[in-house]
């Protein structure tokens, strides 16, 4: 038997229950992986976990967890650092998706909501990474010795907002985006050649709840990336080893042209924008 069907591939995946978090269980499921599913709504992690198992005929574990929540955020901590020592199967691949954001200036925002954008979007992601990440480094080193490579490691979302020079409305969540970006970029340099592959995601505008607002303003469907794009992007890029990618042509784009602009020039044109 062949180590993929004797050790079924796992994935856990945070912000699970919709939008791209959902879209990424389905694409692994249809990729024969295990899944374990992290959200605050039992209620939608086990309507999803029954469809998944159904259609594609893979174990999903559904794993209810509030990642601000300092209990909640050690069970999947918990879960993560299995090494296949015990019941459960360890994880080929950690999908940190979870995050929110609040608009408005910082000044008027209330601390409850910076908190807990930090919280989640900041500090969830990287205890989460550093549970995973030793006993993956172990288990791809003794895949490697044995001859057995498999895809292993972590994918971080991101977002386009955390390129941005200054992101007035959305102080705490562009800048908790940078830290993703750099975090993740330093994780890939320190992770090369243990065959643990980490790779940052960095979605535009994406049709979820969390972008309801945006939608509404009437943007034009070229603003959208199809959640289903940026999740094979991803999972393509990640595969292949990439630290970062990009997902859909206008934000490649976006991506060159931030390169190109000086920042304090952005900086004003964002100020007028504000205005």
């Amino acid at each position: 038997m062949s180590d993929h069907r004797a050790h079924p591939r796992t994935a856990l995946i945070t912000g699970a229950s919709a939008g791209i978090g959902e879209e990424y269980a389905r694409q692994l499921a249809e990729r024969g992986y295990s899944l374990v599913l992290v959200a605050r709504s039992a209620d939608r992690l086990t309507a999803l976990a029954t469809d998944l198992a159904d259609r594609y005929g893979v174990r999903v574990q559904p794993l209810p967890a509030d990642l601000t929540a300092d209990a909640d955020l050690a069970a999947v901590e918990e879960r993560l650092r299995a090494a296949g020592d015990t019941a459960d199967a360890p994880v080929d691949l950690l999908v940190n998706n979870a995050g929110q954001g609040h608009g408005g200036t910082f000044a008027t925002q209330p601390v409850e909501a910076v908190d807990s954008t930090i919280a989640l979007n900041i500090r969830a992601l990287t205890r989460l990474a550093r549970a995973v990440l030793p006993p993956q480094i172990e288990r791809a080193e003794r895949l490697r010795s044995a001859g057995r490579l498999r895809p292993i490691g972590v994918i971080n979302v991101a977002s386009v907002a955390g390129l941005l020079p200054s992101s007035p409305g959305g102080a705490v969540y562009a800048a908790s985006k940078s830290y993703v970006l750099s975090f993740t970029d330093t994780l890939a340099v320190e992770t090369a050649g243990s065959g643990v592959r980490v790779t940052a995601v960095v979605p535009g505008y994406v049709r979820t709840d969390m972008t309801r607002y945006v939608q509404e303003m009437g943007l034009p469907d070229v603003a959208f990336v199809p959640r289903e794009r940026v999740v094979a992007d991803s999972l393509r890029a990640w595969a292949a080893g990439r630290a970062r990618v990009v997902p859909g042509p206008q934000y490649k784009a976006v991506n060159a042209l931030l390169h190109a602009l000086p920042s304090g020039l952005f900086n004003t044109v964002a100020k007028r924008i504000g205005r």
